[in-house]
């Protein structure tokens, strides 16, 4: 995954700064994808990015969690802006519309951003993890459930959505995107499109209105 300076312009960093930055969190988001949380240490970013010092990491970022900070915050607004992009042309007031988009889209973005996939699945397996970011709980959660059942739940109260639970239903969604992630990683011949199609056409008869 490519993580360019114009990701961290906002931050009033120099050119310099920025594209440091960048290349740190780059190496991290690989290394951890590749070698896993627990091997990803400061010495194998350093290693990967072409640093001088750890010096620079810890410089830009203090210690682990303001590093796992931006790498989560980098994953999760990557994500976002892919479902967006991919979600073009719906209208927001289409709630079945929006979800059918946001199930075939999150298939999809297992295909396009591996490494991105892996990483919020180590950071899942490794909230506890005393020097990391205490907020990557909150955050994974928010990112896997929150926004579709916010969805579900508006679209329930204007009578789009039937009887349905929304935070069963935001689970079952999240869990079973998790199921075709572990599918598609045991097997990458998988068919992504029709898995995120069926998935999309599955959640759409359960949350239909009867």
């Amino acid at each position: 995954m490519q993580v360019t300076p114009d990701s961290q312009a906002e931050l009033g960093l120099s050119i310099t700064e920025a594209t440091t930055r960048a290349q740190i969190i780059g190496a991290t988001i690989a290394t951890i994808a590749e070698q896993g949380y627990a091997r990803t240490t400061f010495a194998r970013i350093k290693e990967r990015a072409g640093l001088s010092s750890t010096r620079l990491i810890s410089y830009h970022f203090t210690n682990k969690a303001g590093l796992l900070q931006a790498v989560l915050s980098t994953v999760v607004e990557t994500r976002t802006q892919y479902l967006s992009e991919r979600s073009t042309g719906i209208d927001p007031g289409d709630r079945r519309g929006n979800l059918r988009a946001y199930l075939e889209t999150s298939v999809a973005f297992l295909r396009d951003y591996p490494q991105c996939v892996q990483v919020l699945v180590e950071l899942g397996a490794h909230t506890g993890d005393r020097d990391g970011w205490s907020m990557t709980g909150v955050m994974l959660t928010q990112m896997r459930t929150g926004f579709v059942q916010r969805q579900l739940e508006q679209g329930k109260r204007e009578g789009v959505f039937g009887d349905i639970s929304a935070e069963v239903v935001a689970l079952s969604i999240a869990q079973a995107v998790d199921g075709v992630a572990a599918a598609y990683a045991a097997d990458p011949s998988l068919d992504l499109e029709r898995y995120g199609r069926e998935l999309a056409d599955l959640f759409d008869r359960a949350t239909a209105v009867r």
